[in-house]
């Protein structure tokens, strides 16, 4: 489109979205990477939260969780799920939706193993999402795999990624007086081409 010029150039909505990211990670104080994770449960009610984005791949957005969290639950029932970024600092949000499968095997033990060795003790002492009777009683089951597993814990079986293929992807811009730049890029299935239009604030 003739006007998309500036922060919103390019063909590639992928490169784009790295390309914002890297601009937050110089100036967003806290998390850049935070997206607000939407699914819907059995019954279709709704569910958000907040997860880490670790990687922008070459078609895909990718994080990691639990698979016995209720997220995750909700992921593999739908096998579809929708985010959003947003930036304070830069006041810009993109958002995405589409379909959504595992990412296990060595990309998993590799970004498992990248983590603090807390986090990846916290991996295997969380049952997620699950009742908690006490803190007291989560750190006495990290004491345990502590002992069981010592420092170089392997990623447990019920951890792993998620990889988002977008079938929608809009770039947001904060304009005056709320006069805000939409773009959507859309495309039928992860093998077609983007179609993409400006949209009203």
């Amino acid at each position: 489109m003739a006007d998309r010029t500036g922060i919103f150039a390019g063909e590639d909505p992928f490169v784009l979205a790295r390309a914002w990211m890297a601009e937050a990670e110089r100036s967003e104080p806290n998390d850049p990477n935070a997206i607000a994770l939407a699914t819907v449960d059995a019954d279709g009610m709704p569910n958000a939260r907040m997860v880490l984005l670790k990687e922008i791949e070459a078609g895909a957005f990718v994080f990691y969780t639990n698979y016995g969290s209720r997220k995750a639950m909700e992921i593999e029932a739908a096998r579809r799920a929708a985010f959003v970024m947003h930036w304070k600092t830069l006041r810009r949000q993109v958002r995405a939706r589409g379909l959504v499968s595992r990412v296990e095997g060595p990309q998993a033990d590799d970004y498992y193993a990248s983590r603090s060795l807390q986090s990846r003790l916290g991996a295997w002492a969380s049952r997620q999402s699950q009742p908690l009777e006490s803190r007291t009683a989560l750190l006495a089951e990290v004491a345990k795999v502590t002992a069981r597993h010592g420092t170089n814990p392997p990623r447990p079986p019920f951890w792993g990624g998620f990889r988002l293929v977008p079938l929608e992807i809009e770039f947001w811009a904060d304009g005056p007086f709320r006069l805000h730049d939409r773009f959507r890029w859309s495309r039928q299935d992860p093998g077609s081409a983007w179609d993409v239009v400006r949209l009203n604030p």
